[in-house]
């Protein structure tokens, strides 16, 4: 059985940090966490419709394992904030452009053991409704022996809502229908895991406010 990845200090200190706010500010629940694996390469995908969420999800999954997530690289130019994402071992990618670069970074590191978090809607939803990509299927098809994991997040859109407190939930739990299947494109994977997350967590509005709906007449 191949040992556990060790976890990096930089990403210890950063969820220690982010723990009481998501623990017990955001009253943090979590379910499924037996679904991720302790060791090994794993591919995890979630929904993501607040900044809050990769946090959240590290946090949840901190007794099993670090999560090393593909994040838009634009977070790098932020001065400081980049040698943290560095000492947490997170990725840079250019969205939108097939940053290869980023891809085989991914691959390498998924084949050396690590669990790389990918968001297959590439952004925020923005209360949007947003077509999978294919960097996860793509992911999937060049490291076959990952294993594949969900996590449905809800809540975390209300954590900057103060001084109403949030109640954040984040459920991990594996696909219906497994991983890449045979003759399976990479892109019907993103679609498919993407669909079966959404079913456990709808999309949700980020903002200070929540929106009010309309009055029905």
């Amino acid at each position: 059985m191949a040992a556990p990845e060790p976890m990096t200090r930089g990403y210890r200190i950063a969820m220690k940090i982010c723990s009481p706010i998501v623990r017990r500010w955001a009253r943090l629940e979590v379910e499924g966490l037996e679904h991720m694996p302790e060791h090994g390469p794993v591919l995890l995908a979630g929904n993501h419709d607040s900044y809050w969420d990769p946090v959240a999800i590290g946090v949840a999954a901190l007794p099993r394992r670090q999560i090393r997530a593909l994040a838009k690289s634009s977070l790098w130019k932020i001065k400081g904030l980049d040698r943290v994402l560095d000492s947490m071992g997170q990725i840079p990618v250019d969205r939108g452009k097939g940053d290869q670069k980023a891809m085989q970074r991914a691959i390498d590191e998924l084949r050396g053991g690590a669990c790389i978090g990918i968001f297959p809607e590439g952004t925020r939803s923005l209360g949007r409704e947003l077509r999978a990509r294919s960097g996860f299927g793509r992911l999937a098809a060049e490291v076959p022996e990952a294993e594949v994991v969900c996590v449905a997040v809800s809540g975390t859109v209300d954590i900057p809502r103060f001084p109403t407190r949030p109640r954040v939930t984040v459920k991990f739990f594996r696909p219906a229908a497994g991983g890449l299947a045979q003759g399976e494109e990479a892109a019907a994977l993103a679609v498919r895991l993407l669909e079966e997350i959404r079913g456990h967590a709808p999309i949700a509005v980020a903002g200070r406010k929540r929106r009010k709906h309309p009055v029905a007449t």
